[in-house]
Order: C-alpha cells, then sequence, then structure tokens
C-alpha cells in the first residue's frame, strides 16, 4: 500500500512508498529509462522509471505520456542531494488520467504576445508558479503585518459615484438610472471606517483607465490601503516603512527556492530594512537639476526622475513634502508651509519606481470645503465625505500600497503584468 502526498511533502516518506497526483512537465529516455519530470502545483519531482523493473505495461504507460498530460504515479521516495527538490521517486506503477495532446507552449522560447494569449497555460511553468507562490505570500505579509498591529479589515464597494482622486480617469458603467464607477481607490471609504475603528485596511481591485503601456502599469490592479485616525505625517511613514520591511523579511524567510527560481539577487533584498532614507520634494528637485535633468519646481516626476533618485540608495527611498498644485485635494498643507503638503511616495529602489502614495489627509471642515471649490467637485456627491470633518473629526492618515509594482520589484521581474494571474493592460482582456 502506498500513502497519497504531494512533492512538498515527500521528504516525510524517504524510503517508502506514495502516490501523486500530477501533470507530467517533461520527459527525457535513455532508452531503458525514462525520466518523467512532474509537477503537482506543490513543486517538482523527477519519477525514474526503468523498463527491467517496472515491466513493459507500465514502461509503456510512461512513454505515451505527453506533455502536460495528467497522471498518478506510485513509488519510492529515494534522497539524493543532486535533484531539486532533495528527493527523487523510483517508479513503480503509473496512471494516465487524461493525455495532452499538442499543448501549445513547449519547451522552447515563444514571444510575449503568444505567452500573453495563452495565460491560462504559461502559468504552469516554473517561473510564473513561483511568482504566484510569492504573490500569496506577500499578501501573507500584509495581513499578517497589519492584523497583528490592530488594524481591522474592511471591504468598500468597487462601484463609486464619483472619484477619490479627480486627475484620474475612469471606467463608467451604467448603475440602472444612474452613472456609477469602478473604483480607482478604497481611500475615502477607509476614511469612514477609521472614524469607527481607528485603525483600518482595504485589499482589493482598482481600476484605472489610464492609456499606459509601461511595464510599471496596469488597467486592474490590487491596493492595500490602510487608513488610521490620530495617526499624523511622521508617524505615517514610520509604519509604511515597519510594513514594507516585514513584508520583504517575510518573503525572504519563505520564498527562497521561488526567488532562487527567479535568479533573483537575495544580498539586495536582505538591505531591505527600516528606517528609510529620506527626501524633501525640494531636496530632490535640487539634485536632479545638478544632475542635468530638465525639471522645474512645481513638475511632477516621470519614471527616470524616480529611477535616478531611488538608485542613490540600497532600500526605498521617501520623497515628502510635494507642491499642493500636483497632488490630491485631500491632502493636508504643511502648517508651516501650505505651498506643500504632508504626503510622501515611497520609491522602490533598482529602477521600480512608487509603490507607495501615502498622506496625512485635511481634517479641517472649512478647509475641505474650500478644496471641493477649487477643484470644482460637486458636493452632494461627496456630501458624506464631508460629513467625517462635521463629526468628531481628528487628524489622520493612510496610504495606498500598489501590490503588484511591489510584487515585481521584490522579485526583479521586468514587466509588472507577470505579477498577477491575469493581467489587464491597455490592449489586453483575454483571457
Amino acid at each position: 500500500m502506498s500513502t497519497k502526498t504531494t512533492i512538498a511533502r515527500v521528504g516525510d516518506f524517504a524510503g517508502q512508498a506514495v502516490t501523486l497526483e500530477g501533470w507530467l512537465y517533461n520527459k527525457r529516455s535513455s532508452g531503458k529509462i525514462q525520466f518523467l519530470q512532474v509537477r503537482d502545483g506543490t513543486g517538482f519531482i523527477q519519477c525514474v522509471a526503468v523498463k527491467s523493473e517496472v515491466g513493459e505495461e507500465v514502461f509503456a504507460a510512461c512513454d505515451a505520456l505527453s506533455q502536460e498530460s495528467s497522471l498518478r504515479v506510485t513509488g519510492l521516495v529515494r534522497a539524493d542531494d543532486r535533484a531539486p527538490g532533495g528527493y527523487e521517486l523510483t517508479v513503480q506503477h503509473v496512471e494516465a488520467i487524461q493525455i495532452s495532446h499538442e499543448y501549445p507552449i513547449t519547451h522552447k522560447e515563444h514571444g510575449v504576445d503568444f505567452l500573453m494569449e495563452h495565460r491560462h497555460l504559461w502559468l504552469r511553468v516554473p517561473r510564473q508558479r513561483a511568482l504566484l507562490r510569492i504573490r500569496a505570500e506577500v499578501e501573507r505579509a500584509v495581513a499578517d503585518f497589519l492584523d497583528g498591529n490592530g488594524f481591522t479589515r474592511v471591504d468598500p464597494p468597487a462601484l463609486t459615484p464619483s472619484s477619490c482622486e479627480d486627475t484620474t480617469e475612469l471606467f463608467q458603467t451604467q448603475y440602472f438610472d444612474q452613472e456609477a464607477y469602478l473604483t480607482q481607490s478604497g481611500q475615502m471609504y477607509m476614511e469612514a471606517a477609521a472614524m469607527a475603528l481607528g485603525k483600518v485596511y482595504s485589499a482589493g481591485p482598482a481600476f484605472r483607465a489610464e492609456k499606459s503601456k509601461t511595464r510599471r502599469h496596469l488597467i486592474e490592479f490590487w491596493m492595500i490601503e490602510p487608513e488610521m485616525a490620530f495617526v499624523e505625517h511622521e508617524e505615517n511613514l514610520k509604519i509604511q516603512e515597519q510594513f514594507v520591511s516585514h513584508i520583504v523579511k517575510h518573503v525572504l524567510n519563505h520564498c527562497e527556492n521561488e526567488l532562487h527560481t527567479l535568479g533573483r539577487d537575495i544580498q539586495a533584498l536582505s538591505r531591505v530594512e527600516a528606517p528609510f532614507p529620506r527626501m524633501s520634494y525640494d531636496e530632490a528637485i535640487d539634485w536632479l537639476q545638478k544632475h542635468d535633468f530638465d525639471i522645474q519646481w512645481g513638475d511632477d516626476f516621470g519614471s527616470p526622475h524616480e529611477t535616478a533618485l531611488a538608485n542613490q540608495f540600497d532600500r526605498p527611498l521617501f520623497i515628502e513634502r510635494y507642491p499642493t498644485a500636483i497632488k490630491a485635494f485631500y491632502m493636508q498643507p504643511d502648517p508651516n508651509r501650505p505651498e506643500v503638503v504632508l504626503c510622501a511616495d515611497m520609491l522602490a529602489p533598482e529602477g521600480y519606481g512608487e509603490i507607495i502614495g501615502g498622506s496625512q489627509r485635511i481634517h479641517d471642515y472649512a478647509l475641505l470645503k474650500q478644496r471641493f471649490e477649487e477643484h470644482k467637485l460637486p458636493e452632494d456627491t461627496y456630501a458624506w465625505y464631508l460629513d467625517l470633518r462635521k463629526y468628531g473629526s481628528v487628524p489622520h492618515s493612510g496610504f495606498g500600497l500598489g501590490l503588484e509594482r511591489t510584487i515585481a520589484w521584490i522579485c526583479g521581474i521586468e514587466h509588472i503584468r507577470e505579477a498577477i494571474a491575469f493581467p489587464r493592460t491597455l490592449y489586453r482582456l483575454y483571457p
């Protein structure tokens, strides 16, 4: 009798017979021996079938298996230091569940468009599996940190009657007899929740109809958005750097094999510890001008600016106190210098750009109402948001972490599209 188990747990059964269920990733043969590389979602293992030991019928069953055929294989677990996971399986029996014919993604180079068209199958290769496993651990680290530090998760709506940041294009839809929009951020709803629960966060998809096709942008992406009552700018930044340090450390501790599969520089990640360096917007502009960038005070930063600034450091960089005119209407002005706001962007090193944007929020009713008028925002649409400043308003702060950008940086991948299972980009909605 054999024990049914997974590849990740075969080490618990060294010297014993086990049954694995999975798919054939690859196969090679020397005539009298077949080497089956099998995957089951938890890992990969080599299964060795010797013709003289398994007999003609089992050997023929192995021979009939094609790439991505599903199968059930029984054999003895054998320790082998040369094997990727430290173990191999000496085959005793093989049962084909379904034979795959003409699997489209072969073990050769394919173009990006072809792979994206077959994204539902591309997920099966070791690199994509590693990325999705790391994504899952990043999400686990997010919840561990926030849940462990007194935050309550609250889920905001995906359909909203208005924009959170009026400068961003929205996806419009019809909500029965009125217009609605796919959310670009749950921030405003999190502010309301923070007034009830103190410290809250949301984790979910957001949508931005920006016609951008850079390696840093997705149309649908996931945001982690904490909001905190009685927290001001300085404390907000400290929480952010502790948060990101925790996420990176968690991935280093739980995803060693996956990072190795991706060829990630572990040493670069191991240096990501709080505190993070900081520059004011003024200092950043001065540095860029001294390094021959054509930029003036009041301009926003583009990718080349962010990359140059962040590449000075071996861990994320805060740029704080941006001009009021280029930031969102709800950000709190610096009381000592109202032409800038109490905000910060966290820029990842190695050219990955902004992974967090955050600020202290305006808590004064009159000032927020003034901002509505300056930005020509309809007060009736935002009446509920103004209410938060009428009934027990307090200083409060929050931030949004872009999940895919964070994963792309941690994994060291070139394009953000691989940081999510089914990316939505400017020209791709399928599959």
